[in-house]
């Protein structure tokens, strides 16, 4: 699938200044009208889902719901200290924090999240479109809602760890539990139906100035979700429930021993056996929320590395086959062409690009991988075919600047770097520039190169459980002479 030539940024919702992590008020849609100016067609965000453990939003405990910490709760009135149309305001007893501080926010939203959910319930004008968007995610709502407090309940997101008959999903104890913990439970739902309304009327925003919201899928779910324990015969789980096989990749780039990442992995057999409904489902709702989808891990359809749980280290694993095309194709077929782009870093195998191929969706290509090897011109701008999406690094990498000041001097290699920082801008802006000239369809950059940031300003070390996540930007960052340099070069590549 072909898509317009056309430029954006990644920027992921909680890197936005603010109070104490970025959410869906006043700052981002401020950026929206940043990109605007800019002349930016895409937003580029990570997985909106609630993170289970680590804050990661790559392990959430549902494929479906979103994260609560993103919601703006001044806009539900539950603030004090700003008016909604305050760019600026802040929650109240916060401050405006360099770094996300996820423990703060959910103490600060939490509380107001419940308080405006006890003014909803005496508003008899709201319950229209409640009903209605609980009707339209009934799929996936209730049993989430049941898991999340159940969880709270417990106090634990390991559902192993509840009692017996929950953790194997007695009828008679769930309706005994459900109904102790019904107003809890609803509580739950609410606050996706405001998580959704917030989040598609910021897409409206951006839609309405012609700037496509382009999303991530992660391939996987944690153990700790709503998806696991609701669909137990979909994973690799031992009869008591715990997981038998695990989710990873062998040593690689990132890691000499691989990385471990402990997903369960997918009882495919059975995943055919259903018609693929829940990756059915999941598409469907992915594509309610985003305009484009970022589908991460795409190799993992053609093979993936399968870990005992027992390992210590994914060293242990091996391949196994995957689905294929199977659970495009059955989507496709419920849900018509999917705009979707394989991420397909890494140990990539001519299989991977030919099943790419077969589903007809473009691949990545990242600048900082292009200068390894003189030979290996596959990252290379100059060589980007049209049907990819083109960085110059993602959430995983070192920031441009980072990569610049640590790469491994080489002159051979460096002549092919030369080649493209032939004048006297900033080497960020360069680099930037080589990125957008490239024949690459899309082209995306993270806000930490265009600002021209070092590693600090890193999104993610793979590998690494703490300390992630949680860069942001401020207000002032974002300057005037950048809006202008970003869009005159967008112009000038013809995006």
């Amino acid at each position: 699938m072909r898509f317009p030539r056309t430029a954006g940024v990644l920027l992921h919702v909680t890197s936005l200044p603010g109070g104490s992590i970025g959410d869906f008020g006043p700052a981002a849609y401020r950026f929206v009208d940043f990109l605007q100016q800019s002349g930016q067609k895409i937003w580029q965000v990570l997985p909106l889902g609630p993170p289970a453990r680590g804050n990661s939003p790559y392990s959430c405990y549902s494929a479906f719901a979103g994260n609560p910490l993103l919601i703006d709760t001044a806009a539900l009135g539950a603030d004090t200290g700003g008016s909604n149309g305050d760019a600026t305001r802040i929650g109240a007893g916060e401050s405006d924090r360099e770094r996300v501080d996820f423990e703060a926010a959910l103490q600060h939203k939490l509380p107001r999240l419940r308080s405006a959910f006890e003014r909803f319930k005496t508003a008899s004008n709201s319950n229209q479109d409640y009903q209605s968007f609980t009707a339209a995610n009934e799929f996936w709502l209730p049993e989430f809602a049941r898991f999340e407090s159940y969880m709270r309940h417990f106090g634990d997101p390991d559902w192993t760890t509840w009692p017996d008959d929950l953790t194997r999903r007695d009828p008679k104890a769930m309706r005994q539990l459900d109904n102790e913990l019904a107003g809890d439970i609803e509580f739950s739902k609410y606050v996706q139906f405001v998580f959704h309304t917030q989040w598609q009327s910021l897409k409206r925003y951006a839609n309405d100035r012609q700037i496509r919201i382009f999303g991530d899928m992660p391939i996987f779910v944690a153990f700790e979700s709503a998806d696991c324990w609701a669909n137990q015969s979909l994973f690799e789980l031992t009869p008591q429930g715990d997981r038998s096989l695990v989710a990873g990749v062998p040593p690689d780039y990132f890691s000499a021993t691989g990385q471990l990442w402990g997903n369960p992995l997918y009882k495919w057999p059975q995943h055919d056996r259903t018609g693929y409904q829940w990756w059915i489902q999941r598409f469907r709702t992915a594509f309610e929320q985003f305009d484009l989808l970022r589908v991460d891990h795409f190799r993992g359809f053609e093979a993936y590395w399968e870990i005992p749980a027992s390992a210590e280290t994914a060293m242990e694993g091996q391949w196994r086959s995957g689905p294929g095309t199977a659970p495009f194709l059955a989507a496709r077929e419920v849900l018509g062409p999917l705009p979707i782009v394989a991420e397909d870093l890494g140990m990539i195998t001519e299989a991977v690009h030919q099943l790419r191929r077969e589903l007809d969706y473009p691949g990545m290509r990242v600048l900082q991988f292009g200068f390894d090897n003189e030979h290996d011109v596959f990252h290379h701008p100059q060589h980007y075919p049209a049907d990819s999406v083109a960085y110059t690094g993602t959430h995983d990498n070192d920031t441009i600047m980072g990569w610049y000041a640590g790469r491994p001097i080489d002159d051979t290699a460096d002549a092919t770097l030369r080649a493209i920082l032939t004048d006297t801008r900033p080497v960020h802006w360069q680099l930037i520039d080589a990125v957008l000239k490239s024949d690459a369809d899309t082209a995306v950059i993270p806000l930490q190169d265009l600002l021209g940031l070092g590693n600090q300003a890193r999104m993610n070390l793979p590998g690494m459980a703490d300390g992630n996540w949680s860069w942001r930007y401020q207000h002032d960052d974002i300057t005037q002479a950048i809006v202008q340099t970003l869009h005159e070069l967008t112009s000038k590549a013809g995006r």
